[in-house]
């Protein structure tokens, strides 16, 4: 494959304009007043958002370069959503300021190497200010952010808070598409694992990298599943039932594993795989939690019960799982409450038994986890469309709650990176050299732009309202919803600490790369002929994939 090799000024427009395409089609969302974007959709209608990532997440430019720009501001939005679960416009517009600031310099001869670790460190800085800000979030306070993340919803707002006053700060909070047109609050059976699915082939959600399976069955066991052959009775049995299978072991490998994600592939059985939370006496202890919940039974040879005789009824069943990279969320189905009830008093027994702190810390782990249940947001509305975008600023809303009760929160709307850049001054009398005291002004100039941004989408002047803020006391900011100047705490518009954090650094992190870029290599885009005899070639590449499609799934025929 040949590549397209660009140096120097070239390299780092081609960045520039890529970065631009990107930033400028999220940053209208910024905002309690931030226009729509309309993404087509392959199939079905298309798609309504006021969400930053997934604006970020569509964008694919024609030319390599170009491209290469978009998916560097794609990551930093991901990184931020990653992390603090919001705040990826911010992070956006934030990146975008930087490199436009820092090429200007790097091109006037400034040496990109110092510029970036000037950045680095009055980043590095602003951090510590930042933590050193942030307020506490106490009671109605949960509310107010949920309603500003949910683009000023208060009902949204309001079962956000519900929510986590039921679950608590630990619990789980999931959000899932309803039938009905109005939004439910419902606190069910449930638990989270801090485990991920084993192999990313299991995954059922492309678009969010998840898998969600309902009405599912779950096999537990302590053994770890090298041989399909130990799987095979049982997974004849659940495909026969036509119902999802999440097995969690000790460990699941080689063609057991291998065999799995062809079945999956093919449509033969909806199946995943984690491994078993914990270690030791401690890891037997969690997954006999998570039978009673489930109304199953752990699978171990100790109490004489093998896979290859297990039956239907020995597995647990879930309204309701989801799992990504780093976690499996389960809605329990039928299980009744006194088990569970019955298992938590277990629980508390041994914790009056013991000394050990770990182990103290450890059953009260467990004991939150089976007590807490798991509050599930139903969203309604009247078309899928509307479904859709209100689903993601519900879970958009959900992120930033969880990341505000963390890390504290600090007055929204731009105005904590406004007041950021008044102690930029200081930071960067103690830098050495005068191209890191560049880097420092380029960060200063930066903070600015999204409460410019935020004026401009609710069709105010931009540089009147960051003037008028950074005149003003910390808590004084501006409300874009009203268009009037006040303590935006006491107004309750406020910034989980975390995202504004996460913004910064993404930002930070991607800028310095893109300055210190000197040459881009990217695959050479082919040419696609019209003759029909390349066409044809494909097709027989593809058969030979099929065969080897077909030596992969004479395992899963051999199964079933």
């Amino acid at each position: 494959m040949a590549k397209i090799i660009a140096f120097d000024e070239e390299s780092r427009r081609a960045l520039e304009r890529g970065v631009n395409a990107l930033a400028d089609a999220v940053k209208i969302t910024l905002g309690p007043k931030g226009r729509n974007v309309l993404l087509e959709k392959k199939f079905g209608a298309p798609q309504i958002v006021n969400d930053g990532i997934t604006v970020a997440k569509e964008i694919e430019l024609e030319d390599p370069l170009e491209n290469t720009g978009a998916r560097l501001i794609q990551e930093v939005a991901s990184k931020t959503k990653d992390v603090a679960g919001d705040g990826t416009t911010t992070a956006t517009v934030l990146a975008q300021a930087l490199i436009r600031e820092g090429l200007k310099n790097v091109a006037a001869g400034t040496n990109p190497v110092s510029l970036k670790r000037g950045i680095d460190k009055t980043i590095e800085a602003l951090v510590k200010e930042i933590a050193r800000v942030a307020k506490p979030v106490e009671g109605s306070a949960i509310a107010q952010v949920a309603t500003v993340s949910a683009g000023n919803d208060e009902e949204v707002g309001q079962m956000l808070a519900q929510a986590m006053e039921k679950v608590t700060k630990d619990g789980v909070i999931t959000v899932e598409e309803s039938k009905s047109l109005t939004t439910e609050l419902e606190v069910v059976e449930g638990m989270q694992i801090d485990r991920g699915y084993i192999s990313p082939y299991f995954v059922t959600n492309n678009e969010r990298q998840i898998v969600e399976f309902e009405n599912a069955r779950i096999l537990l066991t302590d053994k770890k599943i090298s041989s399909i052959q130990d799987l095979v009775p049982i997974l004849e049995k659940v495909a026969r039932s036509g119902q999802p299978l999440l097995i969690i072991a000790e460990d699941v490998e080689g063609d057991a594993l291998a065999t799995l994600v062809v079945n999956k592939a093919r449509g033969v059985l909806a199946v995943a795989a984690i491994k078993a939370p914990g270690f030791g006496d401690r890891r037997k202890a969690l997954l006999e939690d998570i039978a009673i919940l489930t109304d199953g039974q752990l699978i171990s040879e100790e109490i004489g019960l093998s896979l290859d005789t297990a039956s239907l009824e020995a597995l647990g069943t879930a309204r309701k799982i989801t799992i990504d990279k780093e976690s499996t969320t389960i809605v329990a189905g039928s299980v009744t409450k006194p088990e569970v009830q019955k298992r938590i008093g277990q629980i508390r027994r041994q914790l009056e038994e013991t000394d050990s702190e770990y182990d103290q810390e450890k059953l009260q782990e467990r004991i939150a986890k089976l007590a807490g249940g798991v509050a599930v947001i139903k969203v309604g509305a009247a078309t899928e469309t509307e479904l859709k975008d209100r689903k993601l600023r519900i879970e958009d809303a959900l992120n930033a709650t969880k990341a505000a009760v963390e890390e504290g929160i600090v007055p929204g709307g731009g105005t904590t990176l406004i007041h950021l850049a008044k102690t930029v001054q200081a930071i960067k009398n103690s830098l050495e050299s005068e191209e890191e005291k560049i880097g420092a002004d380029i960060v200063e100039r930066a903070l600015e732009a999204p409460l410019r941004q935020i004026a401009d989408n609710a069709g105010a002047e931009g540089s009147v309202i960051v003037s008028k803020v950074r005149d003003s006391e910390f808590n004084i900011g501006y409300n874009a919803a009203t268009g009037e100047f006040e303590d935006l705490i006491a107004a309750g518009i406020i910034d989980p600490a975390k995202v504004v954090r996460s913004a910064l650094q993404n930002a930070g992190s991607i800028a310095g790369l893109v300055l210190t870029t000197e040459a881009i290599v990217v695959e050479k885009p082919e040419k696609k002929s019209a003759a029909p005899a390349p066409d044809m070639g494909g097709m027989g590449g593809m058969g030979g994939m099929g065969g080897m499609g077909g030596m992969g799934g004479m395992g899963g025929m051999g199964m079933f």
